[in-house]
C-alpha cells in the first residue's frame, strides 16, 4: 500500500452528477444550462439527499474526504419555502455525513436572471427574494451547525448575474468568518454583459462590494483581465480551478500559472461531477496549461498535490482528514510519482462500489422520470 494526502472538492453541484452521460449534445454552455434547470427543477429533500448521499459516496471512493458544496436550489417549486427553510441544505449535509465526507456548505444567494431581470422558471427556486432574507436564513443554518467539526457553513455569490450590484455586499459581509465562494468569469458573455451594464469586470465589481478577502474563493476564474489577476493576489484569494468542467462545458482554459505567480492560492473542484477522480484532475490542471503554452513542466507535483489536498481544505475550513491508501495497480506499476499515474481506481474503497453504483442509478433514473 501507498499512503498519500486525502483529497478536497472545494467545487461541487451535487446533483449535476445526474447529467453524467444524459447531456452530452448541448453546443454550449448555456445549452447545457438549460437541461441543468430542468434537473433542478424535479429535486425535492429525499431526491437531493439520495443523489448526494450517492454522488458524495462516489467521492469517498475516489480518495475525496472534504466537500465544498455550491448549493443554491433551496426553496420547493414556484420558490414558496419548504416548512424547514433550509430542508434542502440539511439534505446534503446529512448525505455528507452518511459518506463520511466533511461538508462547507456554502449556501448561495441566487436572486436575479441577468441584470434587472427578475429569476425566471425554475430559477425561483433559488431566490430568497433578497439578500437580507438570503442572509437571515443561512444564518439560522450557521449557528444551528456552529459547534459540528465536520460541517462549515459558508456563503456565496453565484455570479454577477445572479446578484444585483446593490446587495452583493450584504453576502460579502453575512458570515465575516466563513468561506465565501463566487462564480467569476467562467464565460465571456459574462464579462461582456457585465462591462456592459456597469462599465467593470465581474473581478472589478466584486472588489467594489468587498468580497476579495483571504478567506474568499474565486471559482472558475477563466477570463481575467491582467488587472483582475493582480485583484486576486493582492488579496491573497484562493482560486478553484475545475479542469475536467471547464473542458467539458467548453468554458476555456484559466491562466492557473500566472494567478499562482501573484500570490493566489490555488485549489481544485469536480464541479459538475462529470468526472470525480482527483488524480485526474490534478494532472489535468498541467496538461492544460502544457496546452495552453506548449511547454511542459508548469506544475510540479507538490504543487499539485498541495493544491489538490491541504489548501483545498484550508480554503473550507475543514481539518486535514487522514490520508487514504493506494493499493498497487498496473497504474501504478513502476512510478515513483504516484500523482502522474494513479486514478480513483486505485484508492482502497470504504464503501462497496457495487452498492454506489446501485445507489446512484436509482437516483438518477428517478430525477430523469420526473423530468
Amino acid at each position: 500500500m501507498t499512503t498519500v494526502p486525502a483529497f478536497a472538492s472545494c467545487h461541487s453541484h451535487a446533483f449535476h452528477r445526474a447529467l453524467r452521460g444524459r447531456v452530452t449534445g448541448a453546443d454550449s454552455f448555456w445549452s447545457w444550462r438549460d437541461r441543468m434547470y430542468a434537473l433542478a427543477g424535479v429535486l425535492d429533500p429525499d431526491l437531493m439527499f439520495e443523489l448526494a448521499a450517492a454522488t458524495y459516496a462516489e467521492m469517498h471512493l475516489a480518495g475525496i474526504r472534504s466537500v465544498g458544496e455550491f448549493h443554491y436550489v433551496h426553496h420547493g417549486a414556484g420558490g414558496v419555502p419548504y416548512d424547514d427553510p433550509n430542508a434542502m441544505g440539511e439534505a446534503l449535509i446529512a448525505a455528507a455525513r452518511e459518506a463520511g465526507l466533511g461538508i462547507a456548505l456554502l449556501d448561495t444567494c441566487y436572486l436575479a436572471a441577468g441584470v434587472g431581470r427578475p429569476p425566471e422558471g425554475v430559477q425561483r427556486r433559488f431566490s430568497d427574494g433578497d439578500a437580507q432574507a438570503w442572509a437571515g436564513r443561512v444564518e439560522a443554518l450557521a449557528q444551528k451547525h456552529a459547534g459540528d467539526a465536520d460541517v462549515v457553513v459558508g456563503a456565496a455569490i453565484h455570479s454577477v448575474r445572479a446578484v444585483p450590484r446593490d446587495q452583493l455586499s450584504v453576502v460579502a459581509s453575512a458570515l465575516p468568518d466563513a468561506p465565501l465562494h463566487v462564480h467569476v468569469s467562467e464565460q465571456p458573455v459574462e464579462n461582456q454583459a457585465c462591462l456592459a451594464a456597469t462599465g467593470l469586470t465581474p473581478v472589478a465589481l466584486l472588489g467594489e462590494a468587498g468580497v476579495w478577502t483571504p478567506r474568499t474563493t474565486a471559482v472558475h476564474a477563466t477570463h481575467l483581465t491582467p488587472d483582475d489577476i493582480a485583484t486576486l493576489g493582492a488579496a491573497r484569494a484562493y482560486v478553484c480551478l475545475c479542469p475536467t468542467t471547464e473542458a467539458e462545458l467548453a468554458d476555456g482554459i484559466g491562466p492557473s500559472v500566472a494567478l499562482r505567480e501573484a500570490g493566489v492560492r490555488l485549489t481544485l473542484g469536480s464541479d459538475s461531477n462529470t468526472v470525480i477522480d482527483p488524480f485526474v484532475e490534478a494532472r489535468a490542471l498541467e496538461m492544460h496549461e502544457r496546452l495552453r503554452s506548449g511547454r511542459r513542466g508548469a506544475w510540479s507535483a507538490d504543487q499539485l498535490w498541495a493544491a489538490a489536498t491541504s489548501t483545498g481544505h484550508t480554503s473550507l475550513g475543514l481539518a486535514e482528514p487522514a490520508p487514504i491508501e493506494l493499493a498497487p495497480s498496473v497504474r501504478t506499476a513502476g512510478a515513483t510519482e504516484v500523482l502522474w499515474a494513479a486514478t480513483a481506481s486505485d484508492v482502497v474503497p470504504e464503501h462497496d462500489p457495487a452498492d454506489v453504483a446501485d445507489r446512484l442509478a436509482r437516483a438518477i433514473d428517478v430525477c430523469w422520470s420526473r423530468t
